[in-house]
């Protein structure tokens, strides 16, 4: 069984926002004192000198960022990252996004059947989805952003093309249940 630290390690790598104190003893089921003794073990190994990821923490949240030595090499490559042209994987998930959002990060990666988190971060950075609170839910939800739409030259997400069919729970329930084309033999 993993360790308390352990899983606020993992929680912490693949959220894209700080997450607070509160937060971290609800998803991992433990005191808030545990979750507290934990993220200090953590940045007592991670907040060293030659390390290049770091745990920051400011009042009860908590973050994993980079290096701040390294602050040039990550923003030079975060600028080529995002200014290029969007991966495969990267239009996939804004469309995923733009019809059926807002929507869940585990939602999404059912979708998808990959983890989003890296594409989700790069897509942020560029402006073209936000992320949002879903107090109800108690989750972080995905969704296009006014940027997006003004580069697509429209005036609202409905103006997608066959946005009414594909935003369907119906027409998106048939799509997901095809069954998967047959496999061609290869010579």
């Amino acid at each position: 069984m993993p360790s308390l630290r352990s899983k606020i390690e993992s929680l912490l790598l693949v959220s894209n926002q700080p997450l607070t104190v509160e937060k971290l003893a609800t998803l991992t089921k433990a005191e808030a004192k545990g979750v507290d003794a934990a993220i200090r073990e953590l940045m007592a190994d991670y907040n060293q000198a030659d390390r290049g990821i770091a745990v920051q923490k400011s009042g009860t949240k908590v973050q994993m960022v980079t290096s701040p030595d390294n602050a040039r090499l990550v923003k030079d490559f975060i600028k080529a990252e995002t200014t290029g042209e969007l991966t495969r994987a990267a239009v996939e998930t804004l469309t995923i996004i733009a019809y059926r959002g807002p929507i869940t990060r585990a939602a999404l990666e059912q979708i998808r059947g990959v983890n989003c988190t890296i594409i989700l971060r790069n897509l942020l950075i560029r402006g073209l989805v936000e992320s949002a609170d879903d107090k109800k839910k108690m989750q972080v939800t995905y969704s296009v952003t006014l940027d997006f739409l003004k580069y697509l030259g429209l005036r609202e997400q409905s103006e997608l093309p066959d946005y009414e069919k594909l935003n369907s729970n119906e027409r998106f329930e048939q799509l997901m249940n095809q069954p998967a084309p047959p496999a061609t033999a290869q010579s």
